[in-house]
């Protein structure tokens, strides 16, 4: 639950999520949080890296291997993130999630387990239909629900590693179903004005 939690509530890709440390994260006791993102450790073919491992460690997409992403995270999810280090621990390099053995989480345990709670959470007409049908939804999710709250497209770019041009791209039609409260809005800047 907490590692689709970081999706939803952060924004967050996949390959990040499974290399989100402790160290990583700001969980106070009260109010937002932050997660400060350093790496991201994206799944690939051993035969095509030079380590002998799955998970290659890399930095954060589009970006310089050092720049790092400030995501705020909200109340529920610094909750959630709280709930599930003191249940499980973490791994010995930090990881906040992990498999039995310590490893990465493989996409394939992944989509198998989002496959399953699908199946538990939604009517079967929902399972047949695209609703949520990857993990990777639940980021889009989540950048959806942020342009329509409101929060300026620049702000919702950096928060999801996003530049603004393709966010606008990608999203543009959550921003379109707001005639109504962009007409409110322009009112009530000309009445001001």
């Amino acid at each position: 639950m907490a590692f689709f939690a970081c999706m939803y509530y952060a924004a967050l890709r996949p390959a990040e999520v499974v290399g989100l440390r402790r160290q990583d994260c700001h969980l106070p006791a009260t109010g937002w949080g932050r997660l400060t993102l350093e790496k991201s450790r994206p799944e690939v073919n051993r035969r095509w890296t030079d380590e002998d491992q799955a998970h290659g460690e890399r930095g954060l997409k589009h970006r310089a291997a050092d720049e790092t992403r400030r995501v705020p995270i909200p109340p529920e999810l610094v909750a959630i993130l709280r709930v599930h280090i003191d249940t499980f621990g973490v791994a010995a390099d930090g990881r906040i999630f992990s498999s039995d053995r310590g490893q990465p989480v493989a996409s394939t345990a992944i989509s198998d387990v989002w496959a399953e709670a699908r199946t538990l959470a939604l009517t079967p007409a929902q399972v047949a239909s695209p609703l949520a049908r990857r993990p990777y939804d639940l980021r889009h999710a989540a950048v959806s629900l942020w342009l329509a709250a409101g929060v300026p497209p620049p702000r919702v770019a950096e928060r999801a590693g996003h530049s603004v041009e393709v966010l606008l791209r990608v999203y543009a039609k959550c921003l379109d179903d707001g005639e109504d409260i962009a007409n409110t809005r322009i009112d009530a800047a000309l009445k001001a004005a």
